[in-house]
């Protein structure tokens, strides 16, 4: 079946940028959880885990390779597209997104729209009164912020946390509820769309490692349909 007409690339065939770029990311910082575990303690780590949020802890416990190439392949033949918020790459001459939709798929992550999804109204003066000593739920918002700044913003440790969504952490449930996918979606790709992919290595903010298992799943599905169409299915 012939493709449709697609977008025009961003590098002519044959002329991509070549795979010797290293990709920097700030994600699953081993300081940061480790000094979370110390805090915690068992059950609080996994009622974390089991929370709406708790897809970073689960992936951080994950052997997860990083391959720099792989994501770079996929950054050097996107397409030339208008969407703000979606990346088209060819992958064996075959269009592969990745929006919001995979990125939902992927983490299971809250992704509801949400209006000022990064200024959200909420009041925190009562809060501040139940601040006065380290009790357990104290404990959980440290672990959430330790998700928020670690995996969501994905910033390097020395760089400041925005305060305007942090804050939501004074109330539990409002924070474990918020779409926090979206959020973290939106961070990835205003990152990943202000890259300069000339640059001998370049850092990317937010839960990069998505990228690279939406990869792996196009990849893998279209293994599947080569492999049913040899057997004839």
């Amino acid at each position: 079946m012939d493709l449709p007409e697609l977008p025009p690339r961003m590098f002519t065939l044959r002329e991509e940028l070549a795979a010797i770029r290293s990709i920097s990311y700030h994600s699953d910082d081993m300081k940061l959880f480790k000094a979370l575990c110390d805090c915690l303690t068992a059950d609080e780590y996994e009622d974390l885990k089991a929370s709406k949020l708790g897809v970073f802890i689960k992936f951080k416990e994950l052997d997860f390779g990083w391959t720099s190439r792989l994501v770079h392949f996929m950054l050097c033949f996107h397409l030339d597209i208008k969407k703000k918020f979606e990346l088209w790459s060819l992958v064996a001459s075959q269009p592969a997104r990745f929006s919001l939709i995979e990125f939902e798929h992927l983490t299971g992550l809250n992704c509801d729209y949400i209006k000022d999804l990064e200024n959200p109204r909420c009041e925190i003066t009562e809060a501040f009164y139940n601040c006065d000593e380290w009790s357990r739920d104290d404990r959980m918002r440290l672990g959430y912020l330790a998700i928020y700044a670690g995996y969501i913003e994905g910033k390097k440790f020395s760089s400041a946390t925005s305060a305007s969504l942090a804050r939501l952490v004074m109330d539990l449930e409002k924070f474990e509820n918020y779409p926090w996918g979206r959020v973290a979606f939106k961070v990835l790709m205003d990152s990943l769309k202000a890259k300069d992919l000339t640059q001998t290595g370049y850092t990317v903010h937010g839960f990069i490692q998505v990228v690279q298992n939406n990869v792996n799943n196009f990849i893998r599905k279209d293994l599947d349909e080569i492999h049913r169409y040899s057997q004839g299915c």
